[in-house]
């Protein structure tokens, strides 16, 4: 695969103005209760945000980067559905296909998920205690959302993932569904390998992983994922690297994005997240991409990036590739700008961006932290 760059864009993506949503993403989302500066264990009172995999995806598409976008996801009508429906009004997405499932008043049948999450600081890193079990999203089946219905209104890019398809033995059906309904319409299909071993041990661990993620690998143009991903999803080795990255030598993770490129042709983007481990309050970050027609580009590497939340920054790098890859058309620009739009969403609390396209334009150009007067 020539290291070069080619006038032709890296994808083919529907107009903007032939659609109804720039971007749509499958997934569940949940209620994040957020101990701020404090332990899960000692808390006694929560910031309540809302998060999702695939959600924080649309979401940054449609607040930092200002397109349009919906998100299809199933929820149990009360209070706490209610409250979840609320913050993604907030963010801005198109609720019209969130699936409303009837709440039996104590969730024995239907529940919405939980996410207790607290930062880590310092040699104590962030911890997290997802309560998501019988969810809702998690009873989807494929026919419960006319998908042609929603691919066929116009859709530039849809998104979904690893989280969504470890939460059922259905879901990943649900997801193929769906991906299969977008490339019939001509939609570009974006997957977050996402692996997650606590979603994955209780229904076949690594191995069931992998035959979910190769199943569904077949209708991806643009994967996404780090280094643990490629390996436990997808079986694909980063060599001569420690789990911590501290030897971040790009030619082993190019290596591996070369042998996924030539077992799934139907790869155009690849792209990886470099986070080199010192503390859970500074990481060395960065990241790789491969297209198909340009090659590999890297981005800016940010050796020491102090950051306060790091939940959501390989979200917030995948929806700030998607918009390089959709408006910008460069593999170079729409690396820089994943990288760029994931660092600045771990400068804040919550798993969702709140960057704007400026900032992002600004970082990924070079910009500094200079005072803003």
């Amino acid at each position: 695969m020539p290291d070069t760059t080619q006038n032709q864009p890296p994808l083919a993506v529907r107009p903007a103005a032939e659609c109804a949503y720039d971007v749509v993403a499958l997934g569940e989302v949940m209620l994040r209760l957020d101990p701020g500066e404090r332990r899960i264990k000692t808390a006694r009172s929560f910031d309540a945000w809302e998060g999702g995999g695939e959600y924080n995806v649309a979401r940054g598409l449609r607040r930092a980067f200002g397109l349009r976008g919906a998100v299809v996801t199933a929820l149990a009508d009360n209070e706490v559905g209610r409250l979840v429906e609320d913050l993604m009004l907030t963010g801005g997405l198109d609720t019209r296909w969130v699936q409303w499932r009837e709440y039996d008043g104590i969730g024995r049948t239907v529940r919405n998920g939980l996410n207790f999450t607290e930062r880590g600081f310092g040699v104590r890193g962030a911890v997290g205690v997802s309560d998501r079990g019988n969810t809702a999203i998690a009873q989807l089946r494929p026919e419960d959302v006319d998908w042609d219905d929603v691919f066929g209104r116009g859709v530039r890019w849809f998104h979904t993932g690893g989280i969504f398809a470890a939460l059922s033995e259905s879901s990943a059906d649900v997801a193929e569904a769906a991906m299969a309904a977008a490339r019939r319409h001509g939609t570009v299909v974006s997957y977050d390998l996402n692996y997650r071993p606590s979603l994955w041990k209780g229904i076949g661990g690594v191995e069931r992983a992998q035959e979910v993620n190769r199943r569904l690998a077949r209708y991806v143009d643009v994967m996404i994922g780090n280094e643990e991903d490629f390996t436990a999803s997808l079986g694909f080795e980063v060599e001569g690297v420690d789990e911590n990255l501290t030897d971040l030598d790009t030619g082993a993770f190019r290596a591996m994005i070369a042998r996924a490129a030539e077992e799934y042709p139907n790869f155009q983007v690849i792209a990886t997240t470099l986070r080199g481990v010192k503390t859970a309050t500074v990481n060395d970050w960065g990241a790789i991409a491969w297209s198909r027609v340009q090659g590999f580009a890297e981005a800016t590497h940010r050796p020491g990036l102090e950051i306060l939340d790091r939940v959501g920054g390989g979200d917030s790098f995948a929806s700030g590739l998607a918009y390089g890859l959709m408006e910008l058309g460069s593999i170079h620009e729409a690396v820089e700008y994943g990288a760029a739009h994931g660092a600045l969403a771990m400068t804040t609390p919550g798993d969702t961006s709140t960057a704007s396209l400026a900032e992002v334009r600004k970082l990924a150009s070079g910009g500094s932290a200079r005072v803003q007067r």
